[in-house]
C-alpha cells in the first residue's frame, strides 16, 4: 500500500476520545504557546510580517489576521499568521522533528476553523493528527534533510498542516492521502536563509501550502498517491537512496504520540533554540555568582557542532542575525541578566555594552568528552573573570526541551502574557489564555479568535513588552 494511504488510514481513524490525557494536556499548551508567539510576531510589531501583508493582494474573508481587526481569506491568513508565528523564533520545537512543529499547523487550522467552524475538541484532534504525522514522517527523513541544508520545519511541516486541515474537514481516507501527495510537491525551504526574514516566510508558505493541499483534495484534485516512494518522488529527491527509512514512519504511530514523548520543547527565550542550553548555563552562572560586565575577562561556550553551524555569528549585523548569534545571546545574558524580545528589535544589536563584550566570547563544538555522542542538546559555558576565577556551568538540555524537564505552569503563563500584551488589551489576555487551556469545552473555535480580534478604532499596542521573568 502507498505510504499516503497507510498514513491516511491512521489519520482518519483518530478520534478525540482516543487522545490520552497527557496528549490533550500538551496539545493545549502547544496551542496557547503558538497563539502567544503569533500575536507577538504579528504585523503590528514585526517588519517581516508587515512587508508580507503589504505585498499580498487585498483579500477579504472570515479568517482573522492575529493582532488586528482584519479578516481575510483563509489561505492568506494561514500565510500571514504562519509567518508571524515564527517571526520571533519563539515558537515551540520537538526533538523528533528537528524543527518547529506547531507553527506550520496551527495558523492553517485557525484560518480554516474561522471559515468552516470547528469545536474545540475537533480542533485539538486535528492538531494532534497533524503533529503526529509530521513527527513520524520526520523519523524517516529529517535528520538527513537538516544536516544537508533543508529546513525540515517547512519541508516536513507542510505535511502536518495538510493532515490537520484534512482531518478538521473530515475528509475520507483517499482524500487525506491525496492531500499528502499534493503536499509533497509544495514542500520547500533551505537553511541558507536562516537568520533572515525568509526563515519565517518558510512557515507562512508551509501553512498556506498545507491548507491549500487539503482544500484541493476536498474538491477532487488529483495527485500520485505514491508521491513519497516514487523513483522521482519526495524520498528520492529530498533525501536520496539510502538516506531515509520509510519503515520508521509507521512503526511507532501513536505509540507514543509525539506530543507526549519526547513532547513539546517550549522556548524560554525569543532566539534560536540552539543557543538555549548555553543560555541556561550562562544565566545560572550570572545569578549564582552575581556577575556583571565589568567582571568579565572571557566567555567560552560549547554546543553541538550541528547547532553551532548556524549560531556562530560573532558580529551580528541585524536583529535577525542577532537571534542566531550565540555570542550576542550570551552577551545579553550578562548585560541584561535575561533574554527578552526587545533585545532583537530595531538597533538593539548595536548596544555599545554588548559590542564591548562580543570580542571576549568564543564558541566551539563540544566533544564526546564533554557530552555523550547521542546528546545533541547540551551546552557548557566557562566564564573567566577579571579576578582570574574560572566558573563552569553546563546543562544536558535546556529547561523545557522535553516533557521530562517541562517549564512550570507559571512560566508558560508569563510567556503567553508577555507575548499577547504586545497587541491585546490587558483585560483580554487572561480570558484568551483560560479559553485555550479549556479548549476541549469550546463549542466553536471562532469564539476564541473573536476574543482576539481588535476593535477597528483601537490603536495597536505596538512594541510594548512585559518582561518575561528570568
Amino acid at each position: 500500500m502507498a505510504l499516503t494511504l497507510d498514513l491516511a488510514q491512521r489519520i482518519g481513524a483518530l478520534r478525540f476520545a482516543d487522545l490520552p490525557a497527557e496528549v490533550l494536556h500538551w496539545a493545549k499548551i502547544g496551542v496557547a504557546d503558538t497563539v502567544g508567539v503569533t500575536l507577538a510576531g504579528s504585523g503590528e510589531v514585526d517588519p517581516s510580517v508587515e512587508i508580507l501583508e503589504r505585498v499580498l493582494p487585498p483579500s477579504s474573508g472570515k479568517s482573522l489576521v492575529f493582532g488586528s481587526a482584519r479578516r481575510i481569506g483563509a489561505l492568506d491568513a494561514a500565510m500571514v499568521n504562519g509567518t508571524a508565528a515564527h517571526a520571533l523564533d519563539f515558537d515551540d520545537c520537538n526533538n523528533t522533528f528537528c524543527g518547529h512543529p506547531s507553527a506550520p499547523i496551527l495558523p492553517a487550522l485557525f484560518a480554516l476553523a474561522d471559515e468552516v467552524g470547528a469545536s474545540g475538541a475537533d480542533f485539538l484532534t486535528a492538531y494532534v493528527a497533524g503533529f503526529e504525522a509530521e513527527c513520524k514522517i520526520a523519523l524517516g527523513v529529517s535528520l538527513y534533510q537538516y544536516t544537508h541544508g533543508w529546513h525540515p520545519t517547512s519541508t516536513v511541516g507542510v505535511f502536518g498542516a495538510a493532515v490537520a486541515c484534512a482531518r478538521l474537514m473530515e475528509l475520507d481516507q483517499t482524500k487525506i492521502a491525496t492531500a499528502l501527495a499534493i503536499a509533497t510537491s509544495l514542500a520547500g525551504g533551505i537553511k541558507a536563509n536562516l537568520g533572515t526574514m525568509t526563515k519565517p516566510l518558510h512557515l507562512g508558505q508551509c501553512a498556506r501550502s498545507g491548507l491549500l493541499a487539503a482544500l484541493l483534495a476536498r474538491e477532487g484534485f488529483t495527485a500520485n498517491l505514491q508521491a513519497f516512494e516514487h523513483k522521482q518522488g519526495y524520498f528520492a529527491l529530498f533525501n536520496g537512496a539510502g538516506n531515509y527509512d520509510a519503515a520508521n514512519i509507521l512503526a511507532s504511530w501513536g505509540a507514543p504520540f509525539d506530543l507526549a514523548r519526547p513532547g513539546l520543547a517550549i522556548k524560554q527565550y525569543p532566539c534560536c533554540g540552539s543557543t538555549h542550553p548555553a543560555l541556561d548555563a550562562m544565566l545560572e552562572l550570572v545569578r549564582t555568582h552575581n556577575l556583571y560586565p565589568d567582571d568579565l575577562a572571557r566567555i567560552d561556550a560549547w554546543i553541538h557542532k550541528r547547532r553551532l553551524e548556524h549560531t556562530n555569528r560573532p558580529d551580528p549585523q541585524s536583529p535577525l542575525d542577532a537571534k542566531f548569534s550565540i555570542q550576542y545571546c550570551l552577551a545579553r545574558a550578562l548585560t541584561d541578566r535575561g533574554i527578552r524580545m526587545e533585545h532583537f528589535e530595531g538597533e538593539a544589536f548595536r548596544d555599545p555594552e554588548v559590542r564591548r563584550i562580543l570580542p571576549r566570547i568564543r564558541a566551539a563544538p563540544y566533544t564526546t568528552e564533554q557530552f555523550p555522542a547521542e546528546n545533541h542538546f547540551g551546552g557548557e559555558v566557562q566564564v573567566t573573570t577579571t579576578r582570574g576565577e574560572v566558573l563552569m556551568g553546563r546543562v544536558d538540555q535546556a529547561l523545557g526541551r522535553t516533557v521530562d524537564r517541562p517549564l512550570p505552569e507559571e512560566r508558560l503563563r508569563e510567556k503567553f502574557e508577555s507575548c499577547a500584551a504586545r497587541v491585546l488589551p490587558v483585560p483580554t489576555i487572561a480570558a484568551v489564555y483560560a479559553a485555550i487551556r479549556a479548549l476541549e469545552n469550546i463549542a466553536d473555535v471562532r469564539e476564541v479568535t473573536a476574543m482576539m480580534e481588535l476593535a477597528p478604532q483601537a490603536a495597536p499596542v505596538g512594541a510594548r513588552t512585559v518582561a518575561f521573568a528570568q
